[in-house]
């Protein structure tokens, strides 16, 4: 019995979904007439994002900021993105962040894809060492 159930639970094991990460979520199985599109939109908004925010440097608190990034399924960011003000307009930067929202959502819209539903609240960003960080969690996009 017990050899059963050791069977059946590795079986089972096997059947269930792959987590994914969603800062690093890749392309959805969508029709193929709009996969390359909304994928390919997804991923350069992203990298234009991360491009802006790559300069974190900071002298003191209040250059540092935070853009939500992508969104998931049942609302909200998928995750944070430590930025300086220093170097970068902020106002910039969040139009970057809503524009990469926007392809995040034309993404999950198109695959009908889900989520779960937690919240992830803004850990905020402080200056350390010189460097603009998230603040509480480590919920950066990855």
């Amino acid at each position: 019995m017990q050899k059963f159930l050791l069977v059946f639970l590795l079986t089972c094991a096997g059947c269930t979904t792959e987590a994914r990460d969603p800062a690093r979520a890749t392309a959805p199985q969508t029709p193929a007439a709009t996969a390359p599109a909304v994928s390919a939109s997804s991923a350069d908004s992203l990298a234009r994002l991360r491009a802006m925010v790559a300069d974190t440097t900071c002298t003191l608190p209040e250059h540092c900021q935070t853009v939500p990034v992508g969104a998931v399924a049942c609302g909200g960011p998928q995750a944070y993105l430590p930025f300086s003000t220093l170097r970068v307009n902020a106002g910039e930067v969040l139009a970057q962040g809503e524009r990469h929202k926007a392809a995040r959502q034309a993404e999950i819209k198109a695959g009908g894809l889900m989520s779960s539903c937690r919240y992830l609240p803004d850990p905020g960003a402080v200056c350390t060492s010189g460097a603009c960080q998230l603040g509480g969690s480590s919920a950066a996009a990855q």
